[in-house]
């Protein structure tokens, strides 16, 4: 079965992007790089590019894209692959609301263990700065 194929993010294509995750509730959709960030409130958990949804991941939330036979989003720069922390969502998820409001949910909490960590190595490295 063909991937469904989700609009590039225009205005009117944002639209589109926010209707499927109705189920998991308001989401805000915001142009980058050619494609699109999808936030919840502040979270930015998904990123849709050339039609494609990706959810952010972690340690603790790749097992589950790894077993579904997922890869993570990735582009080329400077002849050098590059992989990102977001996974592409699964095809039965465009039609499934109610699962990928779960996936979302994770995606979610993903986006923000991931900020803790940064912030509590930020938070490490000034205190490491203010004894030298």
């Amino acid at each position: 079965m063909p991937r469904p194929v989700i609009p590039r993010a225009r205005t009117a294509d944002a639209d589109h992007v926010r209707e499927l995750f109705t189920a998991f509730g308001p989401v805000t959709v915001k142009r980058m790089f050619g494609g699109a960030g999808i936030y919840a409130g502040p979270t930015m958990f998904a990123i849709a590019v050339d039609g494609v949804i990706y959810l952010k991941t972690d340690e603790q939330s790749v097992p589950a894209f790894k077993r579904e036979g997922l890869a993570p989003f990735t582009y080329e720069a400077k002849k050098k692959r590059i992989a990102l922390s977001y996974w592409r969502i699964p095809d039965r998820l465009y039609d499934d609301p109610d699962e990928l409001a779960q996936w979302s949910q994770e995606a979610v909490a993903a986006a923000q263990r991931t900020a803790a960590g940064k912030a509590r190595m930020s938070k490490g490295k000034q205190r490491q700065r203010l004894k030298t």
